[in-house]
């Protein structure tokens, strides 16, 4: 393919997701069912060009940005609270379904060595970051479950990888050690960390020294590649030093990035963020007619594959249900024994934590690095693109109406300081600031005004803390007349910048004033 032809393709990916994702909102679908479906459906069309996706490229493209994405908005101390619950997904439930799935296709394919049966567990065992997130998004979970999701989506792909790294050698050479795995497991794990760790302090110790908001914004959107790469030269986990780089980040910025850098840098992350994450599920989609090409089409696949294909989906699913509900029938013993740390979640938060393992890039890009002379790899390809499928397409589709059905009680016990609170808790430290500095060294007032406007905002938001819901709907009016007010003074600044009054500088440093004012009110509106 011509270099232009291909950029004009990309240029049409990106025309189809835009059409895809309104489409989705639309006809109310998760978008990444949408750009799935729709990816799959368009590679089949006649006159298309064969898309092939490198693997390697689809791991260090699309994997680290998006695992940043999600440890950046990580909430860091329910992650820590949830802790043993999330390493138990993201280890405990991928190491049963790795084994289990591994059985099942023994049992129906007895000539597959056992060592790349698997193989084929470790490639469809994790469930992925990227579709957890893309099918989740405006979904309300409580929150713990969306500490055990998010947390576990972070974390199991290191451990998939790990895992089918260590049953391709097995395969490959006949010798597996379970002790040396156990020990190169650890070595991997706490390896990421480290180097995730050291990342994350360059990156704090830079961006307190750059002055140029450029510079600043370009390593902070650099530094989850710098992570996954640093890890993966040292042969550490690429993916937990990502995560803990993502955390780390999105703990100290806040205190390390300027407001203004804060909100230009995550206007741009998000837009390449929600790019990658539409041009994963459109490639996937598209990766499946190479797939069954490579095996000579859908009329080669014998019996016995599609009957091992159908036996996979249907173990994946059912041995997470397995241990899910098998982690809670233990925390329930433990709990009747006394120990008050063991809290189960309860059958309504286990049933949709059950049905939400959709897979995707990791599963994806995986089984395409395998060796050719590997046993079972048609196998493992096709059986890759059915678990996503699947996964994606009906279990993705189906969680909302899930949650909605059987209503996951939140059982997790509030913050103790609700934003009414915190919001009049931050008046009172402005106000007490405003009273020092309203006056001069010799007791005059020098700044009414700003005395006067910060008492009355501070009053506002102790009636607030009192009952928020009144005082929102006293003020709304207020808002409406403030945004009224915000849309004639942008309509005369473009007029007189039309007329040739103004330069085009002053018009841009005056609509970002009225940007900002429009975006707070909006915000303290409610409509966001």
């Amino acid at each position: 393919m011509h270099a232009v032809e291909a950029f004009e393709l990309v240029l049409g990916l990106l025309a189809l997701v835009i059409g895809l994702h309104w489409l989705a909102l639309k006809l109310r679908w998760p978008p990444a069912t949408a750009l799935l479906v729709g990816g799959g459906a368009l590679a089949f069309m006649p006159g298309l060009p064969a898309i092939s996706l490198d693997p390697e490229l689809a791991l260090v493209l699309f994997l680290p940005p998006l695992l940043m994405d999600g440890a950046y908005y990580t909430a860091l101390g329910r992650f820590r609270r949830h802790l043993p619950g999330i390493l138990s997904l993201a280890v405990g439930a991928v190491v049963f379904t790795t084994l289990v799935v591994g059985v099942a296709v023994h049992w129906i394919i007895p000539d597959l060595p056992w060592a790349a049966c698997f193989a084929l567990g470790a490639i469809v065992s994790p469930p992925d970051a990227v579709s957890a997130r893309a099918v989740l998004k405006g979904v309300h979970l409580p929150r713990r479950l969306e500490a055990l999701l998010e947390g576990e989506s972070l974390l199991n792909d290191a451990t998939g990888l790990i895992l089918f790294r260590f049953a391709v050698a097995a395969t490959l050479s006949g010798v597996f050690h379970t002790g040396e795995a156990i020990q190169s497991f650890a070595v991997v794990a706490i390896g990421g960390v480290i180097v995730g760790a050291a990342v994350a302090a360059g990156w704090i110790f830079l961006a307190r020294r750059f002055r140029d908001p450029m510079l600043v914004m370009l390593i902070t959107i650099l530094l989850c590649w710098a992570a996954y790469l640093a890890g993966e030269a040292v042969h550490v986990s690429g993916v937990i030093a990502t995560v803990t780089a993502g955390l780390a980040m999105g703990w100290y910025q806040h205190v390390i990035l300027p407001a203004a850098i804060r909100l230009r840098a995550n206007s741009a992350w998000q837009i390449m963020v929600f790019v990658l994450e539409a041009m994963v599920f459109i490639l996937i989609g598209f990766s499946l007619r190479s797939a069954i090409e490579r095996i000579g089409g859908i009329e080669a696949i014998p019996a016995s594959m599609i009957l091992a294909i159908a036996a996979v989906v249907a173990t994946v699913t059912v041995a997470r249900f397995v241990w899910i509900f098998g982690s809670e029938a233990i925390l329930g013993i433990a709990r009747k024994a006394g120990l008050e740390r063991a809290r189960p979640l309860g059958w309504r938060q286990a049933t949709v934590l059950s049905w939400a393992g959709m897979r995707g890039v990791v599963t994806l890009a995986v089984p395409l690095t395998l060796p050719v002379d590997m046993p079972g790899r048609d196998l493992m390809l096709i059986c890759a693109f059915a678990v996503i499928f699947v996964t994606v397409v009906v279990q993705g589709s189906s969680l909302g109406a899930l949650i909605r059905k059987v209503r996951p009680v939140d059982a997790d016990p509030p913050a103790k300081m609700a934003m009414p609170a915190a919001e009049a808790a931050m008046a009172r430290a402005r106000m007490q600031v405003i009273e020092k500095l309203a006056y001069d060294a010799d007791g005059t007032l020098i700044h009414p005004q700003m005395l006067a406007e910060h008492r009355k905002r501070m009053q506002f938001m102790e009636r607030y803390e009192q009952d928020a819901s009144t005082a929102m709907e006293n003020l709304r009016p207020h808002f409406d007349v403030l945004l009224q007010a915000i849309a004639a003074g942008r309509e005369e600044l473009i007029r007189i910048h039309r007329a040739g009054l103004i330069e085009d500088e002053v018009l841009h440093e005056l609509e970002r004033d009225l940007d900002l004012e429009e975006m707070a009110m909006t915000f303290q509106r409610g409509d966001d």
